[in-house]
């Protein structure tokens, strides 16, 4: 078995000392000198292909700049990415366990001596500013670990516990599924990118890795990392393209045994539904593993530590312009300090800086035109459901950049079942409701088809346990801020539409992508 030191997460990087900005803005000029302008191919069978049409990826905070390019896939190019991927299984399921956790342990090594690097492309690419860009890498490094290390547990012929009988020779084998497809979002994509790639790969699979169209260089700088580590061909395809296109191909092909999807509720109920339907020539049931989103709510009662409330409400609000599925996009205060959190919240708010992500601004522009334009509809939306407190405007423009760019939005005695109340904005917009007493607040958090995050902010243990309970949410946070899960520590995932509760950086999350089979012998 392998001989590695016990797993921890990475530490953050302290930007409020000088030489960590100084160095991150020394990796943005490295980034711009070497990265920006770069084209990354498809990446099929090991060989770099090209290809008559390319995506491109813009600077979301300065829409004049092209951040670079990726190859365009087509139906040909997924089809011969499966056909060659199954060629690959044959010879990588067969790879002891431990030969394939080194490739994720010695990618994360290199990763750490890139961290800065892969941040700074992010801030350009995506805009993130530093400390949400340094914290996803140290989450990216977290699950090439963390899967590296749980991944032993799986090794072997009675790896799984069973009950002795006379006679017998009884044991459990985990064996991989085959090839899959990983569809990722662009909100983070270096972290899910790599961590629903590098699980099922370390367990035996083979995984084509279709990237969000606006993340491309990211991606394909850390395919670069994987094989660098020495990942063998075809394990690994990079088919950069249109979900539309060569997604659909791929989650209704007969030869995909596997689907990991994180993105928008619809396109994964769609996913969902064409999965279920068994192709001409299919031997299986496809296995879906789905993170859908949220509409997560936090509720501060009336014996919250008011300044841990406002806290927590701005960084889980407003955290890379709350585009994130954690994301605090509903404020549920009791009405006895309704007044006084939502009156320094907005205050909070309003000290956020509006600008780029190299900039280091607190806030940065949406990651794109169909992001900003549905946003701005909720704006409209807005002052019919509530009392606009903060911002609603789209700005399209800060300091003479045009970019996508949303002010923060504080609304206030909205309705729980309030369109923005109800439906994923996905953007710096947060609705604040008013609840009659701590049962009401509950009962408001639960009002939701999500069950993603959820927090409270109180000093009455009583409620605590209650919400324990009785909070409908995969993930769970007390008098903290809502976002912000880390690997190994706090496993993520959801449940009802917010996904298939997968828990991805926890326990058992290998185990999607095992089966499990029974051999006996008689003695």
């Amino acid at each position: 078995m392998i001989k590695v030191q016990d797993y921890r997460p990475q530490p953050f990087t302290d930007f409020t000392q000088p030489e960590n900005v100084q160095a991150y803005q020394e990796a943005l000029k490295k980034v711009r000198a070497e990265l920006v302008g770069k084209h990354y191919p498809l990446i099929i069978n090991g060989e770099r292909v090209d290809t008559a049409e390319r995506l491109t990826s813009l600077n979301p905070c300065d829409t004049s700049e092209v951040v670079g390019t990726t190859a365009k896939a087509t139906i040909e190019d997924a089809e011969r990415a499966l056909q060659g991927a199954w060629d690959a299984f044959e010879s990588w399921k067969k790879w002891d366990m431990d030969a394939r956790a080194r490739i994720l342990l010695k990618a994360a090594a290199i990763l750490k001596r890139r961290r800065l690097e892969a941040c700074a492309l992010m801030s350009i690419e995506v805009g993130k500013n530093y400390a949400e860009a340094d914290v996803e890498v140290a989450e990216a490094i977290d699950f090439l670990e963390y899967y590296a290390r749980s991944a032993m547990k799986y090794a072997g012929f009675g790896a799984a516990e069973t009950t002795w009988f006379e006679g017998e020779e009884n044991g459990l084998l985990y064996l991989p599924l085959g090839v899959g497809v990983s569809i990722s979002p662009w909100n983070f994509p270096c972290a899910i990118f790599i961590g629903m790639a590098a699980a099922p790969i370390v367990a035996g699979n083979c995984v084509i890795a279709k990237p969000a169209e606006d993340s491309g260089l990211i991606a394909g700088f850390m395919v670069d990392i994987m094989l660098e580590a020495g990942l063998p061909a075809g394990v690994l395809q990079f088919l950069p393209g249109v979900g539309k296109e060569v997604g659909e191909y791929l989650t209704t092909h007969a030869k995909t045994r596997f689907i990991t999807f994180t993105g928008s509720r619809a396109v994964g109920l769609h996913i969902n539904e064409v999965a279920a339907k068994t192709m001409p020539g299919q031997k299986w049931i496809k296995k879906v593993i789905l993170e859908l989103g949220g509409k997560d709510a936090m509720i501060v009662d009336e014996t919250a530590d008011l300044e841990v409330a406002v806290t927590a409400a701005a960084q889980g609000a407003f955290g890379f312009n709350g585009q994130k599925c954690s994301a605090m996009s509903r404020l549920i205060v009791v009405d006895e300090v309704y007044d006084a959190v939502v009156g320094q919240f907005v205050e909070r708010a309003k000290a956020l800086k509006i600008g780029t992500g190299e900039e280091n601004a607190n806030v940065t522009a949406v990651v794109n035109q169909m992001s900003y334009d549905k946003i701005s509809g909720y704006l409209d939306l807005a002052p019919q459901e509530g009392k606009v407190l903060l911002g609603g405007q789209p700005l399209g423009e800060v300091n003479g950049k045009q970019g996508y760019y949303i002010q923060p939005t504080i609304v206030g005695d909205v309705d729980a079942h309030a369109r923005i109340a109800q439906e994923e904005i996905f953007g710096p917009v947060v609705s604040v409701l008013r609840a009659r007493d701590w049962e009401h607040a509950l009962e408001i958090a639960n009002a939701t088809e999500y069950g993603l995050t959820g927090g409270v902010i109180s000093n009455k243990r009583e409620r605590l346990e209650q919400a324990r309970h009785e909070f409908e949410a995969g993930n769970l946070y007390f008098n903290r801020k809502i976002t912000g899960a880390i690997v190994g520590v706090q496993p993520f995932g959801g449940y009802y539409m917010s996904g298939t509760d997968s828990k991805a950086g926890g326990p058992d999350y290998l185990a999607n992508f095992l089966q499990l089979k029974s051999v006996t012998e008689r003695w």
